[in-house]
């Protein structure tokens, strides 16, 4: 079936053995991916506006995935069921990721594996998901409709990363990739960008914005 990239790596990440919980699933896709492409036995596609599940549902049908794929509406974790064991979520922002994060917590203990592809404030959701006990276990950058989209796996255990590797991503500065280094240059642009406008009065502000422009133009040169 044909997917955009972004959910195509998503899906890709999802282990084979695993009870994926979709959390706003939009149509669905990502989850009719998974359970038509790859050995996932069954799937659960949760969002909390009917408009979207009723299309989620004719989707699902054309491909006759009935048996595979449950539809839930519900706000976020709590459309967790029993034996969910993988959550995925993109296509939000990263503090609306952490709401969800927090809101059910609750539900954390039974969650080996997250995978987020945020559409902004990556750092805050990195930050999120240590502090509630996962570290960074994957990442890659992909481009779909000329936009670059950071996407996160973690999984539950402990490692401690500097403020550094937490910024660039522990797995991502490692990738010799042109795509990663053209996703650092557009982080660096709008760094810049945004040191230039920032009042001088925001000194500590200032302070972080130029440390990690330095960190930007150090992995830029050795990609």
């Amino acid at each position: 079936m044909k997917i955009n990239e972004r959910l195509k790596k998503i899906g890709d990440l999802v282990p084979l053995s695993s009870y994926p919980l979709d959390i706003g699933c939009d149509h669905a896709l990502l989850t009719i991916y998974l359970t038509k492409e790859s050995s996932i036995e069954k799937a659960l596609a949760a969002d909390n506006k009917e408009g979207p599940l009723q299309m989620a549902k004719v989707n699902i049908a054309n491909y006759h995935l009935e048996d595979k794929i449950e539809l839930i509406l519900a706000d976020g974790l709590d459309a967790y069921r029993k034996g969910v064991n993988v959550v995925t979520i993109s296509g939000m922002g990263g503090l609306t990721i952490n709401k969800i994060i927090d809101k059910g917590r609750k539900y954390l203990k039974y969650i080996n594996t997250f995978i987020l592809s945020p559409n902004n404030y990556t750092i805050a959701v990195k930050r999120k998901l240590k502090r509630y006990g996962y570290y960074i276990s994957d990442e890659y950058v992909v481009k779909d409709k000329n936009k670059i989209y950071q996407i996160m796996a973690f999984t539950k255990g402990k490692k401690y990363y500097s403020y550094k590797k937490l910024f660039l991503g522990p797995v991502l500065m490692t990738r010799r990739e042109p795509l990663v280094k053209e996703y650092y240059l557009n982080e660096l642009k709008m760094k810049q960008q945004l040191l230039k406008i920032m009042p001088s009065s925001f000194t500590s502000k200032r302070r972080l914005l130029k440390r990690e422009i330095k960190y930007l133009e150090a992995i830029i040169k050795e990609i």
